[in-house]
């Protein structure tokens, strides 16, 4: 993969000319978080838009900010806390670009009340393969505007964006914790908590079983009032090495799922940085070798309302039987709040996001077993976070995908999308 690194905005269109032109064609990059294929191109060429991070405008009076797609989510806090803002949806790292955010229409513990981060993109300058740049805003109704947001960088290279800040009082958090007994006990405090909180998500032990079936851990948080307006990123320990594989079994995720629900999931109620609800995982550098030489997969999903409870009790059913549980298993349900794109992947219902040790065969082997129930479910995958989407699965949970096709930039590419197409 030929990659290049401009600095300038005026090195871009004829970077972009001499990389769409090989058959793997060109894509641009931003941080790397996504966990897929989708900000790979392997054979091809990848432009590292970082180096494009200026800001262009804040308007300090109503939140709203131009910048360059390179700018990262952290560098974007830095100025927007101490002015009285916040990003309007974060996922769950700020080590992402403002361009990898549109790409993906990324999501975060509030989508109930804020749907998806392309619902706050006011307008993007979209440069193509043919020379040609316009900015395209959200009220466009040429359909390229719905194709860029959630469209995995496949419709040109995303040169600045201007987004919408929201406007806050303090930097803090106001954090409620509440363990739940099982699954039945987390859709009654979801629907309880979406009403009166601005942010809700949940721990869940993929491995408990019977009565205890989806128990976790319940967090519901809201920004507080006390004029605390300091921006605290915190550092942390880095993994040094690998973990052994052989360290990551049933018996050891089975005993830290039960510590951690018994230890971490009494009620309380408390007052914390924005930083440690939002990123705990910014906070351990390398945590991904944790998962060993071989890494992981990550698998998210998310499935309507009216089967959710039972799609996803069955979910977890295979897993525990399968003993391949995951630390990290994070359920939510979304909101109605409609996404912009036209590949966006949040929909209304609830998302189940799990990290699997690769074992190789026994573990594609359950992420099959997995889309079965997903996709008999009618629902979806996410993109960014799987490496093995398979395109069947990929064409049926996208509906307007033929759609989308019509707005493809003929010069932009990825491993992902020809691994769709192919």
């Amino acid at each position: 993969m030929r990659v290049a690194r401009p600095s300038f905005p005026d090195e871009l269109a004829p970077l972009v000319r001499r990389g769409a032109g090989p058959a793997h064609g060109l894509l641009a990059g931003g941080l790397r978080r996504s966990y897929g294929d989708s900000c790979i191109n392997d054979g091809g060429a990848l432009i590292e838009m970082i180096g494009l991070d200026r800001f262009i405008l804040f308007d300090r009076a109503t939140g709203l900010l131009e910048a360059e797609a390179g700018v990262s989510l952290a560098d974007i806090l830095k100025l927007a806390i101490p002015a009285g803002f916040f990003l309007p949806v974060t996922p769950g790292t700020k080590f992402a670009t403002l361009g990898g955010a549109i790409a993906n229409d990324v999501h975060g513990k509030n989508h109930h009340r804020a749907g998806t981060f392309g619902r706050w993109i006011r307008s993007l300058s979209l440069l193509r393969s043919d020379g040609s740049e316009s900015v395209v805003d959200d009220d466009d109704t040429s359909g390229l505007f719905a194709a860029t947001v959630g469209g995995l960088g496949l419709t040109g290279v995303i040169t600045r964006a201007t987004l919408q800040l929201v406007p806050i009082i303090s930097s803090n958090m106001a954090v409620q914790t509440i363990p739940f007994g099982n699954l039945q006990e987390f859709f009654a405090l979801s629907a309880e908590s979406d009403s009166s909180h601005d942010y809700t998500v949940a721990w869940v032990d993929c491995l408990a079983k019977g009565d205890r079936l989806g128990r976790g851990i319940f967090t519901r948080a809201r920004h507080v009032s006390d004029d605390d307006l300091r921006v605290k990123p915190r550092g942390g320990p880095s993994v040094p090495f690998d973990a052994p594989g052989f360290l990551l079994n049933r018996l050891s995720i089975a005993a830290f799922n039960e510590a951690y629900f018994r230890l971490a999931g009494r009620a309380r109620q408390a007052t914390v940085s924005y930083d440690p609800f939002f990123y705990p995982l910014d906070a351990i550098g390398g945590w991904n070798r944790l998962y060993g030489p071989r890494g992981f997969y990550q698998y998210q999903s998310v499935v309507p309302p009216a089967v959710a409870a039972e799609a996803t009790a069955e979910m977890l059913r295979t897993i525990a039987a399968a003993g391949q549980g995951s630390f990290l298993a994070v359920l939510k349900t979304f909101g109605d709040i409609a996404s912009p794109g036209l590949l966006s992947f949040p929909r209304q219902g609830t998302t189940l996001a799990l990290d699997f040790a690769n074992r190789g065969g026994p573990t594609l082997w359950l992420l099959d077993k997995l889309d079965a129930i997903v996709r008999e479910a009618g629902g979806r995958l996410y993109p960014a976070k799987d490496g093995r989407l398979p395109p069947a699965m990929f064409r049926a949970g996208y509906p307007a995908l033929d759609l989308f096709t019509t707005h493809l930039d003929p010069g932009m590419s990825s491993t992902f999308w020809r691994r769709m197409t192919s």
